[in-house]
């Protein structure tokens, strides 16, 4: 089994505070409302959000897939830091073992920096190749840019 990595940074004009609170603490909230089309739900199977939560993500009819598990491995509110594995879902992986995700924002100018960094434990003899994590990284982005999207639209949401 080997790991490949997968990093990169995104800048936004929103503040560190109120993105991590919309995609971290309040995604089984925010998520749902704002593209229902892609996620219908968000809901904790174990635990309430903290460290050793389980977060299954419901996904809309249109999407290729119809959920995923999440573990919460580590939270850090006040650094705005957070870490967890995609620890199930209802494709089956046949290059992959399990996924790492770390996302930690930063401060930057008037608004901040996102750093993401994906680890893909890759099963063994297989091989990973690059549009592979790309097709989930544009996924990712444009999810970061709808949420990005309301906030500035709606200024009191995760204020």
């Amino acid at each position: 089994m080997g790991v490949v990595t997968y990093s990169q940074e995104v800048t936004s004009v929103v503040a560190p505070s109120r993105i991590f609170k919309a995609l971290v603490l309040e995604s089984h909230n925010i998520l749902p409302m704002i593209i229902p089309e892609g996620i219908k739900s968000v809901e904790f199977i174990e635990g309430h959000g903290g460290v050793g939560s389980i977060k299954k993500t419901n996904y809309g009819e249109t999407a290729h897939i119809k959920y995923t598990k999440h573990k919460i491995d580590a939270l850090d509110v006040d650094n705005y830091y957070c870490k967890y594995t995609l620890v199930e879902s209802d494709i089956k992986f046949d290059k992959i073992d399990f996924i790492v995700e770390e996302v930690k924002f930063s401060a930057a100018d008037n608004g901040c920096v996102c750093k993401m960094t994906s680890e893909y434990h890759v099963k063994e003899g297989a091989e990973l190749k690059e549009e592979d994590i790309k097709k989930g990284k544009d996924k990712a982005m444009g999810l970061f840019k709808a949420v990005e999207e309301y906030l500035l639209v709606n200024p009191n949401v995760c204020a």
